[in-house]
């Protein structure tokens, strides 16, 4: 949670993925990036509005591909950022780069 008690997206890992996303009921989304990307840094903040505004019914994750490349390598991340949805731990959804908030906000209304 940030300072205004808000929930805000977390930190996925090679070593938490299963556990967080895999295993988790409802719907996930999961943003794979990296810091020296600058389409990354773009959808960084519209990703954190979002998991905000639907921290009831979606959880959102923030891979770093640097840092976690089995996970990228498992479900094929060629290019970032992508944003994969998995609903009840199954992937159901993809999306490849800088998209505006309200392209990512219909995946979701799509799939929740």
């Amino acid at each position: 949670m940030n300072e205004a008690g808000e929930t805000s997206a977390f930190e996925v890992t090679d070593t938490n993925f299963v556990d967080e996303i895999e295993s988790s009921k409802g719907l996930s989304m999961v943003d794979f990036w990296a810091e020296w990307c600058g389409p990354c840094r773009l959808v960084g903040p519209v990703v954190e509005e979002l998991a905000q505004e639907y921290a009831d019914r979606v959880k959102v994750g923030k891979l770093d591909v640097d840092a976690n490349p089995e996970t990228a390598f498992r479900f094929n991340v060629r290019s970032i950022p992508s944003i994969l949805f998995f609903k009840d731990g199954e992937l159901v959804d993809t999306v490849v780069g800088a998209l505006p908030k309200a392209s990512l906000e219909e995946k979701i209304l799509e799939h929740v």
